[in-house]
């Protein structure tokens, strides 16, 4: 997949922006509202209405047309269709032979906007591994309409499987960044985290960065990022951590030196956030 940028006057995306973005990404805030197989009626039809969710069709069987914008689509059965919100659109059908489909109505914001007009992407894309996709909408459907108090968290599971599999089968994802002053400040915060895992990272080392009072850094980076600036340091530091216990010799005193912690309060919340020790992990992440 290619990844090009509107940062500004269009320059690509740099190193440090795809940082920013596989940050940012991780506050996605999501909601599946709709999840269904349909083969859809002759009537099935509506022309140029702007919808304020997001839709995605999974093609089975059977003719159509969709309309995104001014561009007019025929999809094939075996097309993964997405028709992002706020853009005016059709759909109906061209004979007896109608859609039937996989379908769900969902949101997707990152912080204030909908995450399509920051991210760019094809209307349609022909998929590679259709078993693996229909058993994705499957279980969508399945856990969308299951009683149980985890539903939610399978759904929402199972949901960006089947959106982060739309992102690397495409061509070309386009982003539309905000060419704002915060946006290219969080851009900065972020990628001074990365480079700095070792040291001593405060709120006020990072609110002077960007030149922002403490208060109100703490508030913009949480709307951005989704987690409090120490939590964000502490989930980098434990993703470290994993990626050293599974792939390096270190002993485990030597991984909490490199990010610069104390062993014991290294291994206690490593055991936060992982559910096991860092030995245990390292026992397990070896078999």
């Amino acid at each position: 997949m290619t990844i090009s940028g509107s940062w500004k006057a269009g320059i690509a995306v740099d190193a440090g922006l795809r940082t920013f973005w596989k940050s940012y990404l991780s506050g996605l805030q999501l909601h599946v509202a709709v999840a269904e197989y349909t083969k859809v009626p002759l009537s099935w039809n509506d022309e140029d209405y702007t919808p304020d969710v997001n839709k995605l069709y999974y093609i089975q069987e059977g003719e159509g047309y969709i309309k995104v914008g001014n561009r007019t689509f025929y999809p094939k059965a075996g097309d993964l269709c997405l028709m992002p919100a706020d853009v005016i659109q059709s759909y109906g059908t061209i004979n007896t032979n109608t859609f039937g489909k996989y379908w769900c109505h969902f949101t997707a914001k990152l912080g204030n906007f909908n995450l399509f007009q920051l991210l760019e992407m094809p209307v349609m894309l022909t998929v590679s591994d259709h078993p693996a996709l229909m058993d994705k909408f499957e279980r969508l459907m399945h856990h969308h309409k299951s009683g149980d108090w985890t539903a939610d968290l399978h759904v929402q599971a199972v949901f960006l499987e089947i959106m982060a599999m739309f992102l690397e089968q495409t061509e070309r994802v386009t982003i539309n960044t905000p060419a704002t002053s915060s946006f290219e400040k969080m851009n900065d915060v972020l990628t001074y985290i990365e480079e700095h895992l070792s040291e001593n990272i405060t709120v006020d080392t990072l609110a002077q960065l960007v030149h922002f009072h403490p208060n109100y850094f703490i508030r913009m980076f949480k709307n951005t990022t989704g987690l409090s600036p120490i939590q964000y340091v502490n989930r980098k530091r434990m993703d470290k951590a994993r990626q050293l216990l599974s792939f390096t010799s270190m002993s485990i005193s030597a991984v909490a030196e490199s990010l610069g912690m104390d062993a014991t309060y290294f291994s206690r919340l490593f055991k936060e956030y992982a559910a096991l020790s860092p030995s245990e992990y390292r026992e397990l992440s070896l078999k």
